[in-house]
């Protein structure tokens, strides 16, 4: 079933279409959600709180681009909020490593069997690349989130952050040179 068709149901008041919409955009929106705001319980929380506001305003979306594009507006909508809540009351932004809990999707490799060394330098790997994103500026951690991580294409990073398509080039190019050079004294970890 297409989310158009799901989503129809949906406005018919047909809750276990709401539910298998949920449930197939769920992991997508957690993701999308733990990137911006680096925090497991400040991404459930938004993810929770993204889907109350989809449940009720569904009835508002129009068709007009892919759900999922009207979603990731939802999902930077409500993230900003919380990034704007922390700062008012000067809460520290803690990055993806400090969570040492089971919870932290970073703790899982997943791969084929890769050997203790392979994981360890991939979990070095990665730990480094996420240090890097969530050091950049929001603008452009969320620029890489929706075109790198996400693969959204740029027309629909360009609805989402509401900007024409030419600067959701440059801001990208801006975003990944900025990786770049924050990455470049771990040369070691990519060669």
């Amino acid at each position: 079933m297409t989310d158009n068709e799901i989503i129809e149901l949906c406005r018919k008041g047909d809750r276990d279409a709401f539910n298998l919409l949920m449930q197939k955009h769920q992991d997508r929106v957690f993701g999308m959600a733990y990137s911006l705001l680096s925090d497991y319980e400040d991404a459930k929380d938004a993810s929770q709180e993204i889907f109350i506001k989809v449940y009720k305003s569904i009835s508002s979306f129009k068709g007009q681009s892919a759900f999922t594009t009207w979603l990731y507006v939802i999902c930077r909508n409500v993230c900003n909020d919380i990034l704007r809540k922390r700062q008012k009351n000067g809460n520290i932004v803690l990055s993806l490593d400090d969570d040492e809990s089971d919870n932290n999707p970073l703790n899982e490799i997943k791969s084929d069997a890769p050997s203790p060394e392979e994981q360890a330098e991939l979990s070095e790997t990665q730990k480094a690349v996420w240090d890097a994103i969530n050091s950049l500026k929001l603008e452009h951690r969320e620029i890489l989130i929706y075109s790198d991580m996400q693969q959204l294409s740029y027309e629909e990073v360009a609805q989402i952050l509401k900007c024409p398509v030419g600067t959701v080039k440059s801001r990208l190019n801006r975003a990944r040179n900025a990786l770049r050079k924050k990455l470049s004294d771990k040369r070691e970890l990519f060669s």
